[in-house]
């Protein structure tokens, strides 16, 4: 019998603390050039937001300035956390990119339209900067799909990847550079997915689209240049969901797969969506109206095990393949990832379970902003280069 360890990723840094209402920020990073923003450098400034009034713990080289509308909105985000009296940790890096997000004042994802939020998501893609050696769109079946190749080899390892959005956001292009990364570091090919999308598809529409362009993969992986015995799925938050289905579901023989913070429990009742109803970025609220969206065809329900995995037959998890399960710390999915790697381990499963203790949802598709989505891109493509071994 196997076992699942939780490796907790993060080092010793400086933090973010909350107790009380208090929120006391140590800042030390540099800030990338992305979304219009100049680099600018970061010292020990210690600020309490509450009252405005800074307090160095040595000489600023570089005052940290606060829109208005970043430091309400940061704050009240926030704030709504500091029950119980409770310490939190977030990497400064999260809070410099959580500043961000909340001084661009978008309206949350549960108070737009589908059409309103995909357009809204793509104004804010930036472009892809991680060289790759090739990238190439295809059909599968009907289903779009975007490989890419990380060398001229042939017989590589093929992860097929599912993109994350909720099944009513995301896409090919969403997921570009995170693709590029994964397949460069997993030394396999990777082939994205581009799954239609809930409510104009709701379940199970984006399920059958998953399952189709996996058979399809493994069908044409020699014209792919691609192992087809050496397989495995990928994905993350909803596109997680879609890969542990898939496995589940062992349509294709896979190698492995990779589980980024997973939708597993589409109940919604975990200590993680208590502790994280009001976020940062994923809220409770949010992901209520992703499932509403997804299930909005009146087939399936958060019982049914091809919505929630986690509620799969022992059987149907036992013939999974090897597993990767990555969680971030504040995040209202995190139990539910931890639960599946450790129901998947007591079956006998080879699992491995990391949490980035000080990262917010979504944070792997930030590469060019936050150290540890790279880090944990490096942990999974290692994962599966081990296993395409």
């Amino acid at each position: 019998m196997c076992s699942s360890v939780l490796i907790d990723a993060a080092p010793r840094r400086r933090s973010v603390h909350l107790s009380g209402t208090r929120l006391w920020c140590f800042a030390g990073i540099t800030r990338q050039r992305a979304l219009g923003w100049q680099r600018a450098e970061k010292t020990c400034d210690r600020r309490d937001i509450r009252s405005g009034s800074a307090r160095s713990a040595e000489p600023a080289r570089a005052s940290r300035v606060w829109p208005r509308g970043a430091i309400d909105s940061f704050k009240a985000l926030l704030r709504q956390r500091c029950w119980q009296n409770r310490i939190v940790t977030l990497h400064p890096q999260a809070v410099s990119l959580l500043e961000l997000i909340a001084a661009m004042g978008d309206p949350p994802v549960y108070e737009n339209d589908p059409a309103s939020a995909r357009a809204l998501r793509a104004s804010r893609r930036r472009p892809s900067n991680e060289p790759i050696h090739e990238t190439r769109d295809l059909v599968a079946d009907g289903v779009p799909v975007r490989l890419y190749r990380p060398n001229a080899a042939p017989g590589l390892g093929l992860t097929v990847y599912f993109h994350g959005g909720g099944w009513v956001l995301g896409d090919i292009d969403g997921h570009d550079n995170l693709c590029r990364v994964l397949a460069n570091q997993s030394g396999g090919a990777v082939l994205s997915v581009g799954y239609r999308l809930a409510p104009e598809a709701p379940y199970p529409a984006a399920l059958t689209d998953s399952l189709q362009a996996t058979r399809w993969a493994r069908a044409n992986a020699a014209e792919l240049g691609c192992d087809p015995d050496r397989m495995a799925v990928g994905g993350d938050s909803a596109g997680a969901n879609l890969a542990t289905v898939v496995a589940q579901l062992q349509v294709v023989p896979l190698r492995f797969q990779v589980l980024l913070y997973p939708v597993t429990d589409a109940r919604m009742g975990t200590g993680s969506y208590d502790e994280f109803k009001d976020g940062p970025f994923l809220t409770a609220m949010g992901m209520k109206w992703f499932i509403d969206h997804y299930l909005s065809g009146g087939v399936g329900s958060a019982e049914d095990p091809r919505v929630s995995p986690l509620l799969a037959s022992d059987e149907a998890l036992r013939g999974c393949p090897a597993t990767a399960v990555v969680t971030a710390g504040h995040d209202p999915l995190r139990d539910e990832g931890e639960q599946y790697a450790e129901r998947l381990a007591s079956l006998g499963v080879p699992t491995s379970l990391v949490r980035y203790s000080g990262m917010f949802h979504s944070f792997c598709s930030h590469i060019d902003l936050l150290d540890e989505a790279r880090a944990s891109l490096a942990h999974a493509g290692a994962m599966l280069r081990a296993a395409f071994a």
